[in-house]
C-alpha cells in the first residue's frame, strides 16, 4: 500500500502518545465542534475535515491538496489549542498519510486502537464525528467514502466476524475492576457516580453485578432519576455534593465538564469531614473531573484514565487472538478500499482522454464535411468515432491494469501529457446536449 495516493492526513494525539493532562487541553466540546470544523477548512490545503474528540484520543482527519502544508498548518492548530509551541507538542503528535491514515481510521472505528479493544463506544463515537462533519459541511467525497464505505463497514465486519466484540468491555468496567484491586470487596462500600451519561450507566451496570450499594448524583436530578431506577441507585442532589463524597467509599466521575468539579478546596474539605477515612477517586473524565493536586492528600487515593492503562493491558492480553483475526479483516478491507478509489480516480481521467480524442476526431470530420449529405456525413463520423476506439484500445486497457500503482502512474502521466482535467460522468442526455455543443463549436453556427 506504500504508492497508495489518497490525498488524505491524519493528525492527532491519544492515550498511547500524550498523558491526559495534554489530551485534556486539546479535546474539544460538543457544541464547539462546528467552529474547529470550519477553522480546518478554512486552511489553503485543506478541502474537507473530520474530528474525533473523546478522552482517549483527539485526531483530525482531512483531505488534502498539499500533505505538507496541510500537515504544519494542523498541527499549528493542535499547538495554539493545547497553549504551547508546536515543537512542544511535536513529541505527542502522530500522523499518517493516504493508505496508511485509511488504515489508522479503520483500526480506530474497529477499537483496535482503544485503551479497551473491543470496546462498543468508540464506534458510535467515530459515527457522532463523521456525523458531524456532514452536518457542518466538511465532509466531501474522500471522506463520506472513508468513514462510510470503509470505517463503519470494517467495524462492522470485525464486530460480527472476529470475537472481539463478545463479553464487551468498556473504560467504566476496566475502572470498576482497578477499583476493587484497590478497596477489595464491594458489599459493603458505598459508590457515588458522579455523571449520569453513557460511562456512568456502564459503570452502574458493573457495579451493580458485584453488589456494591450505588449513589448517582448529576446536574440534572432527572438524569440521575433514570439511571437510578434502572440500576437500583439512591439519587443525591447536586447541591449537597460534599455530603454525597463524605459519605462514599468509591467516586467513578466522568462528566464532560470542561473544568474540574471536584476542585482541591472541595476535596480538603470532604477529607476534613471523613476523619481519616480513606477516598477512592477514579477519574474517567477528559478533561479531568478531579484537580490533580488532590493526589497529595493524605487519605485520598486518585487514579485517572492513564492509571487504567495497566488494567487495560491485561484485557489486551486476553484478546490478542481475537485482535489479530480483526487485523487481518482491516488489511483486507483495506486492500479493497485502495483499489476501489483508485479505480475511481482513474474513471474520471478515462472519460476525460476519450471525450479529448472523440471531439478532437468529430471536430475535424465536420469541420472537412461541408457540402456533402447527411448520409456520407454520418459514415464519415462513423470512421472516426472506430479509428478512435482503435487507438484508444492499448491505453484503456492500461489504465484498467489490475496493478493500482503503475495504472495511477499512468493516469497521472496523461493527465500531464494532454493537459487533462477529470471530468465526472454524466447522464446519456447531457452527453447528447456536450456532443451537439461540440459540432456547434466546430462548424462555428
Amino acid at each position: 500500500m506504500a504508492g497508495a495516493n489518497i490525498d488524505l492526513l491524519l493528525i492527532g494525539v491519544s492515550h498511547k502518545t500524550a498523558p491526559v493532562a495534554v489530551r485534556e487541553r486539546l479535546a474539544v466540546e460538543p457544541d464547539a465542534v462546528a467552529a474547529a470544523l470550519a477553522e480546518l477548512t478554512a486552511l489553503p490545503a485543506v478541502r474537507e475535515a473530520a474530528m474525533i474528540s473523546t478522552c482517549n484520543r483527539v485526531e483530525l482527519y482531512a483531505a488534502v491538496d498539499d500533505a505538507d502544508r496541510a500537515s504544519a498548518d494542523l498541527a499549528e492548530i493542535l499547538a495554539r489549542r493545547a497553549g504551547v509551541a508546536v515543537s512542544d507538542l511535536a513529541e505527542h503528535l502522530y500522523q499518517h498519510r493516504d493508505a496508511a491514515a485509511v488504515r489508522h481510521l479503520f483500526r480506530v472505528a474497529s477499537s483496535l486502537d482503544s485503551l479497551v479493544i473491543g470496546e462498543p463506544q468508540i464506534l458510535g463515537q467515530t459515527k457522532q464525528a463523521y456525523d458531524a462533519a456532514v452536518q457542518h459541511g466538511t465532509a466531501g467525497a474522500l471522506l463520506r467514502s472513508c468513514f462510510e464505505e470503509g470505517a463503519f463497514r470494517v467495524a462492522r465486519r470485525v464486530r460480527r466476524e472476529t470475537a472481539i466484540a463478545r463479553n464487551p468491555v468498556s473504560v467504566s468496567s476496566v475502572a470498576v475492576d482497578f477499583a476493587r484491586q484497590v478497596v477489595g470487596d464491594f458489599g459493603r462500600k458505598r459508590v457515588l457516580i458522579v455523571s449520569a451519561g453513557k460511562m456512568a450507566a456502564l459503570a452502574a451496570r458493573t457495579l451493580r453485578t458485584h453488589g456494591a450499594s450505588l449513589t448517582v448524583i448529576n446536574r440534572t436530578r432527572a438524569r440521575s432519576e433514570e439511571l437510578a431506577k434502572v440500576y437500583g441507585a439512591d439519587v443525591a442532589d447536586w447541591n449537597d455534593l460534599r455530603g454525597a463524597l463524605v459519605a462514599a467509599d468509591i467516586v467513578i466521575a466522568s462528566t464532560g465538564a470542561q473544568r474540574p468539579v471536584l476542585t482541591l478546596e472541595l476535596i480538603k474539605e470532604v477529607r476534613k469531614a471523613r476523619r481519616g477515612r480513606p477516598l477512592c477517586l477514579l477519574d474517567i473524565a477528559v478533561p479531568r473531573d478531579v484537580d490533580p493536586e488532590a493526589a497529595k492528600l493524605d487519605g485520598i487515593y486518585l487514579f485517572d484514565i492513564d492509571d487504567l492503562q495497566k488494567q487495560a493491558g491485561e484485557h489486551r492480553a486476553e484478546r490478542e487472538e481475537e485482535a489479530a483475526e480483526a487485523e487481518a479483516l482491516v488489511e483486507e478491507e483495506l486492500g479493497r478500499f485502495v483499489k476501489r478509489w483508485r479505480s475511481r480516480q482513474r474513471g474520471p481521467v478515462v472519460s476525460a482522454l476519450q471525450a479529448h480524442f472523440h471531439g478532437i476526431a468529430r471536430a475535424e470530420v465536420i469541420r472537412v464535411s461541408g457540402g456533402i449529405d447527411e448520409k456520407e456525413r454520418k459514415a464519415r463520423l462513423d470512421l472516426a468515432e472506430s479509428l478512435v476506439k482503435k487507438l484508444l484500445h492499448l491505453p484503456m486497457t492500461a489504465l484498467r491494469d489490475d496493478d493500482p500503482d503503475e495504472a495511477l502512474s499512468l493516469v497521472q502521466a496523461l493527465q500531464r501529457l494532454f493537459s487533462l482535467s477529470p471530468i465526472a460522468a454524466v447522464p446519456a442526455s447531457e452527453e447528447a446536449q456536450a456532443a451537439g455543443n461540440v459540432e456547434k463549436k466546430a462548424t462555428g453556427s
